[in-house]
């Protein structure tokens, strides 16, 4: 040990300069990713039960990591491990990561979710509703494959009027997505001409290679743009791929999948049993109720011995009639005699009687009424109206007293009718009164 400290400087470096070694500049950690912070860079931990590791993988590196990191992934990390001096640690600097057990294709089918989620590819809102009782259903699969013959199976014990179309494409391989997508496209475009309702998509388990061609992005375009409703079941229960997301409805078993496509036909003729119970529970009731009724309605008077009821309304109808005809006579009596009466009075009043006493009235040329020498000045034409007659006039002049005005000096114009007597030109007017 030297005498004379050193600084913290050349401690630094020669923990660096010992970390220089071969084995630890290009190395491969496995562990759980624990305080990850993952803006433009990414900075966490690896650990395991004995101990922590601090990481840097910096943004051109996280970039292509190809999945999203998160706390608790365990992961295999491979980089460089350095000294930082600023901070005083050792850390591992990290130029590639992948989740444990999951490759590149894990990586990529998680990457491809992510993307169509985002553009609604899995959404509810867009997804068909199945047909209730399907006539014929499309089977897009293998021809010989297990997953085929326990569709088969499964319509067969539900409902045999169902009838199944294979479609026999291949499931596996590079070969598989395009016959996928060329069978998914021509039931689009035909199948409902040919009767078919559905679509069940289906085959057998196996890895991730295996079930790739329904991770493909031309399955999930040619799944969204269907216009049958289709089913998925690829693989078991535990596998999920991205044609089961895109579909109308997923199964994880081909079995399953017949079971939601196809009635069971145990299960609807005990349904109808059962309807048919309660139907005739209903009009049992129904028909007791009515029953009830029938005979509460046979014991009314009206319907036992009519004839009586009748009779008592008849009578009625007599007594009223007995009491209504004298009353009517009488009011058409005294109603005739007071119009008579009226008549009479009338008669007395009217303006023909009342011209007949000598009176007269003046109107203008217009036929309306003058009351006054100024309206008979106004109106310069006049027309006096006797019992036998009228004469017509002008008015020359108009003479105004504090005495009742006299009658307008008139120039006799022209008779209507037979002209009056000397003695009646000058009688009193019909509106002096």
């Amino acid at each position: 040990m030297p005498e004379t400290p050193l600084s913290v400087t050349q401690v630094a470096a020669m923990i660096r300069g010992a970390l220089e070694t071969p084995e630890l500049q290009r190395v491969r950690v496995v562990g759980e990713i624990s305080n990850l912070s993952d803006r433009a860079h990414w900075f966490f931990s690896l650990k395991d039960g004995g101990a922590a590791l601090r990481c840097v993988m910096f943004a051109s590196a996280a970039k292509r990591c190809g999945f999203k990191a998160k706390d608790g992934m365990e992961v295999v990390a491979a980089g460089r491990i350095d000294f930082y001096d600023a901070q005083g640690a050792v850390q591992l600097y990290v130029d590639r990561l992948e989740p444990v057990g999951v490759g590149a294709l894990e990586a990529e089918l998680r990457a491809l979710m992510a993307e169509l989620r985002d553009r609604g590819y899995f959404e509810l809102e867009r997804k068909k509703p199945l047909p209730a009782v399907p006539r014929k259903i499309a089977v897009v699969t293998s021809g010989g494959g297990a997953a085929l013959q326990d569709v088969i199976d499964t319509a067969g014990r539900r409902w045999a009027g169902c009838e199944l179309v294979l479609v026999d494409v291949r499931v596996q391989g590079p070969d598989a997505a395009p016959q996928i997508v060329g069978a998914l496209d021509a039931l689009s475009e035909h199948g409902a001409a040919h009767g078919i309702d559905a679509i069940v998509l289906t085959r057998g388990g196996g890895s991730i290679e295996d079930l790739w061609a329904f991770n493909e992005r031309a399955v999930a375009d040619a799944l969204l743009r269907c216009d049958l409703p289709v089913v998925a079941a690829i693989g078991h229960e535990t596998d999920t791929t991205i044609a089961e997301l895109v579909a109308d409805a997923r199964c994880a078993t081909p079995t399953q999948a017949a079971m939601t496509l196809v009635p069971d036909a145990a299960a609807l003729q005990e349904q109808v049993a059962q309807l048919e119970r309660r139907l005739g529970v209903t009009l049992r009731h129904r028909l007791e109720h009515f029953r009830a009724r029938v005979e509460t309605a046979g014991r009314s008077p009206l319907l036992r011995e009519p004839r009586k009821l009748v009779e008592a309304f008849r009578e009625r109808v007599v007594r009223a009639e007995s009491r209504l005809l004298p009353g009517v006579r009488r009011n058409l009596e005294s109603r005739s005699a007071a119009l008579a009466s009226a008549s009479r009075h009338l008669e007395a009043v009217g303006p023909r009687r009342v011209l007949e006493r000598g009176f007269t009235y003046t109107t203008d040329a217009a036929g309306h009424v003058l009351r006054s020498a100024e309206d008979a000045a106004k109106a310069k034409a006049l027309k006096t109206v006797f019992a036998d007659g009228s004469i017509d006039s002008t008015v020359d002049a108009v003479s105004r007293a504090s005495r009742p005005a006299a009658a307008p000096s008139t120039r006799p114009a022209k008779s209507k009718g037979k002209r009056p007597s000397k003695g009646d030109a000058g009688g009193p007017s019909l509106f002096d009164t």
